[in-house]
């Protein structure tokens, strides 16, 4: 070889290698710039065990879920959710659902696909369960509602209504409009 080739295959070369750190450097950053950025747009849990307290510290509820993630606009999304009520709170009731959110007010907190409520000490002193697609429970005031279709089983007999109204600790029942039902003696 020349030194005229030489020359030309190691100036190739250093060009190569410039090329190939000035790229591998630029996705660096990009990748780092966007690591940081997620990470300070919230917070993400796995087994998620959230516990919820009175205005004077004494614990009411815990929400339990596999995954919990808060969102752009603050607002805390959980997936696979179970809500129990202290027996403090004197509130026997156990929630379910596919989702929930919670916002930045934490007054309220919206449950979504295949929400469950369930009470041994429900409505009438018989075992309670309460079905439908979403329902908003404020669980400092005890009340949760719906605008939804629900349906209601209080021992062996069940309704069916659009929209309803929910008083937990005091086991009272607001349903809304089109409330059918079969009672069995």
């Amino acid at each position: 070889m020349s030194a005229r080739s030489t020359f030309g295959l190691a100036l190739l070369l250093i060009i190569a290698f410039g090329t190939w750190y000035l790229v591998h450097s630029l996705q660096n950053d990009e990748v780092d710039e966007s690591r940081t950025q997620s990470m300070q747009n919230g917070f993400y849990l796995k087994s998620a065990r959230i516990l919820g307290t009175s205005d004077d510290g004494r614990l009411l509820y815990e929400i339990e879920a596999q995954f919990a993630k808060q969102q752009d606009d603050g607002e805390v999304e959980f997936q696979d959710v179970e809500i129990n009520y202290t027996t403090a709170a004197a509130v026997p009731w156990t929630l379910i659902a596919d989702t929930a959110r919670i916002g930045d007010n934490r007054d309220y907190i919206t449950l979504s696909g295949h929400v469950v409520a369930t009470s041994n000490e429900g409505f009438s002193g018989d075992v309670t369960e309460i079905r439908t697609q979403r329902l908003e429970l404020e669980p400092d005031s005890f009340r949760a509602q719906t605008d939804e279709h629900v349906q209601i089983r209080i021992g062996t007999r069940s309704l069916t209504a659009v929209g309803m109204l929910a008083m937990l600790q005091t086991n009272q029942l607001q349903l809304k409009s089109d409330v059918s039902g079969q009672f069995v003696p």
